[in-house]
């Protein structure tokens, strides 16, 4: 079972090991981003800081007609716990959603089983028919993925690469005190534990040689969550990266006259433009030009490995790719 952490009265003291801070690493879950981006559409967003992205995948949910029913199901706002077969903590630093769904298709059938409120019927659904039941709901969270998440992964994947960057060179300055102490402000290190604020109850929790998993995500600030309790998987926390406040900003980058002596002056706007996936239309719209012609140029930067296409419905998003990303800002 995942849970939901957040400031309000009690301290959670998470001891550690010798052997736990030498087990302690960092992963990324393209699966979990999923869910707590579901959480988003469902209303978990009072902030608002992730509303220009629901805005912009809403209606291409709507109109890509996918039946959503078997994911959102299992996912309940507010948030007491998440079923904890859907989120296992990842195994290795950055699997593919491709190899997450893998896992989640072979799931035992005696792990269906959770407390969490509201995902009851959803889980007895899985109940019914495991195998049937697990295949559909990755065939689910793909089709949502290509939707909601693909277009815009590249510059997740950059704030997440830039987040852990820095915390390695923390770590590498000050070790663990330094690099769990700046892990949010909700958690503090102090004398060989870690003090995770909890909602309500006090408690202390050993990691028995394990080690913790630090998974950033970009759909859960404010909040912490964590996966305790398992003997089968590592405890894991899945926190806010740093610059969150900034991933949905629009402003296209300039161009720099380095990239477009290389590109062109038209593909390096075109890449500088794509802060946000758009289509061609749009695309032709803010830089002038037909939308023959864009698209001519869109397929030199795909050829190119610096621009991806994803479909969604009648509609192609172009996106920049992390390659693209990185020239971009580079």
């Amino acid at each position: 079972m995942v849970h939901e952490r957040q400031a309000e009265g009690g301290t959670l003291e998470i001891e550690f090991s010798a052997e736990d801070v030498a087990r302690t690493r960092f992963a990324i879950s393209p699966l979990w981003e999923v869910v707590a981006s579901v959480r988003v559409l469902k209303g978990a967003d009072e902030q608002g800081l992730h509303r220009r992205w629901a805005e912009q995948v809403r209606p291409l949910l709507a109109a890509a007609k996918v039946d959503l029913a078997p994911l959102f199901s299992l996912i309940t706002v507010p948030t007491v716990g998440i079923p904890g077969f859907l989120v296992p903590p990842p195994t290795t630093p950055q699997p593919s959603l491709e190899v997450e769904l893998a896992a989640l298709r072979s799931t035992p059938p005696g792990l269906l089983h959770t407390k969490s409120p509201g995902a009851q019927p959803g889980v007895a659904a899985l109940r019914e028919d495991p195998k049937r039941g697990l295949a559909r709901l990755a065939e689910v969270i793909a089709a949502y993925w290509d939707v909601a998440l693909a277009p815009y992964w590249p510059r997740i994947l950059t704030l997440f690469e830039g987040d852990i960057l820095h915390r390695a060179k923390h770590f590498a300055e000050g070790g663990a005190r330094r690099l769990l102490d700046d892990l949010d402000p909700q958690l503090t290190w102090d004398s060989g534990t870690l003090q995770m604020a909890r909602r309500c109850t006090r408690g202390a929790l050993r990691l028995d040689g394990r080690g913790l998993l630090l998974v950033p995500s970009v759909f859960v600030w404010p909040r912490i969550f964590s996966t305790f309790g398992s003997e089968d998987w590592q405890h894991t926390l899945r926190y806010p990266p740093r610059g969150i406040g900034t991933l949905w900003e629009q402003r296209p980058l300039p161009h720099s006259h380095a990239l477009a002596g290389v590109l062109g002056r038209t593909r390096a706007l075109l890449l500088a433009e794509l802060a946000a996936p758009a289509s061609t239309t749009d695309l032709a719209r803010r830089i002038g030009l037909s939308p023959g012609g864009v698209s001519q140029h869109l397929t030199a930067l795909r050829t190119a490995g610096l621009v991806s296409a994803h479909r969604t419905g009648r509609v192609v998003l172009y996106a920049r790719t992390s390659v693209g990303e990185a020239l971009v800002r580079g």
